[in-house]
């Protein structure tokens, strides 16, 4: 890239989200794994802890000394490298930036010594810090559009509605996690940030494709290890309610095919038979023993009996429906009452009750009636 075709620095921050503008982040890994963005490739001007040496200096001595410190600990060979690394990202990125915390002193050097090195590498202006306020302030400003609930008990289909819907948002798909005792998924939670991160994106990506209010499944304020956005979940309070009222057997066959069927599939895709069932047979009983004090010791052990069971009958034959022995029962003594009372607090706010299809017809009219 010549100095003729360097792109300019920018502070376009709806592109770089909107189009997943690819990233160089030179920030310290454990800045990265603190908070960054799914675009974002972390190839750092210092480690841990020639960042953590640095800082020290700093406090103690001030700016001129610390920028010596890190020319001396990132000189010679080790320069070398990073340099090369940099160069070999910014040619599978061509269309890329390079941005550390604040747009400052790091990210100037590695766009110093790339310049060196003969090639021009635009920054993210005000850097990862300007980057992370603006999907904040997208979080904010997205929490304040109408929005409506869909709700119901346990397998009744409500993040399948949600996906189904334009303006539905999966938050569990962006929480990564199903938010049950059962809701671990096989890609796991990333950190707080990372999951604010990807939902302001998704949020801000509906908005440009006209999504001007919400459909979201009734949640708590947390998803696994992931809690909801203040802004948002203070919205979901208010929100009107449609509630999935399929039958029994139907919620049942969803649940199967999910956590039953689906987990063993993609457990063993990932880990071979052997190991994925070893990992499968460990997240079932994982699931329960997060909900034993609820359940009680006594139904806790008659339900673990019942799964070892069901899963040695699975060994054998292949098939999952020696597992509703003790989903029956789960559902029936435990996540059926609990969701039933937490529905009945939100009696006022409920506008539509239905089957799986009738509640998708509703909100489709629904977002229609509230449309701008």
């Amino acid at each position: 890239m010549s100095n003729m075709q360097r792109r300019p620095d920018s502070d376009d921050y709806p592109r770089i989200f909107l189009q997943d503008v690819p990233l160089i982040d030179v920030r310290a890994p454990i800045e990265f794994q603190q908070g960054a963005f799914a675009q974002a490739v972390n190839l750092p001007l210092m480690l841990d802890s020639e960042r953590q040496a640095v800082g020290t200096c700093y406090k103690q001595h001030g700016q001129q000394a610390a920028i010596a410190l890190g020319h001396s600990l990132v000189n010679g060979k080790l320069r070398e490298q990073r340099t090369a690394a940099w160069l070999a990202a910014c040619a599978e990125r061509p269309a890329g930036y390079i941005y550390c915390f604040r747009g400052g002193l790091r990210s100037q050097l590695v766009q110093q010594w790339l310049h060196e090195a003969g090639v021009d590498y635009p920054r993210i202006t005000g850097g990862y810090k300007a980057l992370r306020n603006y999907l904040l302030g997208v979080l904010t400003q997205s929490a304040a559009l109408p929005m409506v609930l869909v709700g119901g008990n346990t397998g009744s289909g409500k993040t399948l509605l949600v996906n189904e819907l334009a303006d539905g948002v999966d938050l569990e798909g962006a929480a990564r996690h199903r938010g049950s005792s059962f809701g671990r998924t096989l890609a796991g939670q990333s950190s707080q940030i990372d999951f604010e991160n990807r939902l302001a994106v998704l949020l801000l990506k509906k908005q440009h494709g006209g999504s001007r209010r919400w459909v979201l499944e009734d949640e708590g304020r947390i998803i696994g290890s992931n809690n909801l956005p203040l802004p948002l979940f203070n919205g979901m309070q208010q929100a009107p309610v449609a509630v999935i009222d399929d039958p029994f057997d139907i919620r049942l066959a969803r649940l199967q095919a999910e956590y039953i069927d689906g987990m063993r599939e993609q457990f063993e895709q990932a880990y071979g038979m052997e190991e994925g069932w070893r990992q499968y047979d460990d997240y079932l009983h994982h699931g329960l023993f997060a909900i034993r004090r609820r359940l009680g010791l006594e139904r806790f052990q008659q339900l673990t009996q019942r799964l070892e069971a069901a899963l040695r009958v699975q060994r054998l034959s292949g098939q999952g429906d020696a597992h509703r022995e003790w989903l029956v029962p789960l559902l029936q003594q435990y996540y059926d009452p609990m969701y039933c009372y937490q529905l009945e607090k939100k009696a006022q706010r409920i506008v539509f009750r239905g089957n799986y299809a009738e509640v998708r017809e509703f909100l489709m009219t629904f977002s229609q009636k509230n449309g701008d």
